[in-house]
């Protein structure tokens, strides 16, 4: 038990009253958060540190970049900015023009690329139009409008670097090439990090045919392999092939945990108080 204790690491997060408790051995760390748009965090060599002017960040696989999606546009235009951690070097990349947006920033598994979803506001609302993939070392972006985009979908990598999305009615589509394959029986994608280690795996929220909220499926053919007893607030990510990371409520507030795929709570993370999981509390990890 005394081992157990003395490997234990405490780690505030500022502006928040959140504790995380890692270990030596997680196969993952977190490395970046924020409270909305209105706060974003990054792990530095001692502490987090608050993003003056970030509305996101996110952290490359490797851990030598991070991409920031600013809070407010520059000259019309929004922008994804890029900082190599290890140089200290900082890389404007413009990405949409207003009234356009491009945010939610998913990093290829190569490290090369970042994809944005693209949203326009109508009516009061964003809308998703499509997407937009950032070459990092070029400094480039690329928009790609996908006329029949489910309005409420964000667009994530696969592990093979195609893109996959939510699509109107519960299905999963996958854009790889020219001809985008629906995954009607999937699900809904229960992202950001969606697939497993290996990408033999896919989390999903389950087909409204279950009574089981979390599913996992076969990302080459759609079909659903586990159903999972774990009713989550949101789905994190993938601790290891057969663990997921979420947070699930706990008394009057809520915990971050790593869960079995079945469903089992196998260790606590942290405690969130519900006020902070209301002002949208986002977490992001990086696999060691």
């Amino acid at each position: 038990m005394l081992s157990v204790l003395v490997a234990l690491a405490l780690i505030p997060l500022p502006g928040t009253s959140v504790v995380l408790q890692e270990k030596p051995g997680d196969p993952v760390r977190l490395t970046a958060y924020g409270l909305g748009t209105r706060q974003a965090y990054l792990r530095g060599a001692t502490a987090f540190v608050r993003q003056r002017g970030a509305a996101e960040v996110a952290v490359s696989p490797d851990g030598r970049f991070a991409a920031a999606v600013p809070a407010a546009y520059t000259g019309g235009r929004d922008a994804l900015v890029v900082t190599d951690r290890t140089t200290g070097r900082v890389k404007r990349i413009p990405t949409v023009a207003r009234p356009l947006m491009a945010s939610y920033a998913s990093w290829s598994r190569d490290g090369t690329k970042v994809l944005l979803t693209l949203e326009r506001k109508t009516a009061g609302k964003w809308r998703t139009g499509g997407y937009v993939t950032v070459d990092v070392a070029a400094g480039t972006a690329r928009t790609t409008v996908v006329a029949d985009a489910d309005p409420a979908a964000t667009y994530w990598w696969t592990p093979d670097g195609g893109v996959i999305a939510q699509q109107g009615g519960g299905a999963i589509v996958l854009r790889a090439g020219r001809r985008p394959r629906l995954l009607p029986g999937a699900g809904t994608p229960a992202g950001p990090d969606l697939f497993s280690p290996s990408g033999r795996r896919m989390v999903t929220w389950c087909p409204a045919r279950y009574a089981e909220h979390v599913c996992l499926a076969d990302p080459a053919t759609g079909r659903i392999v586990t159903r999972s007893r774990l009713k989550p607030e949101t789905v994190v990510g993938w601790w290891n092939e057969s663990r997921l990371i979420a947070v699930v409520p706990h008394q009057k507030g809520y915990r971050l945990v790593v869960a079995d795929t079945a469903g089992r709570v196998r260790r606590v993370l942290a405690a969130i108080p519900s006020g902070t999981w209301q002002a949208e509390l986002w977490l992001s990890f990086t696999r060691k």
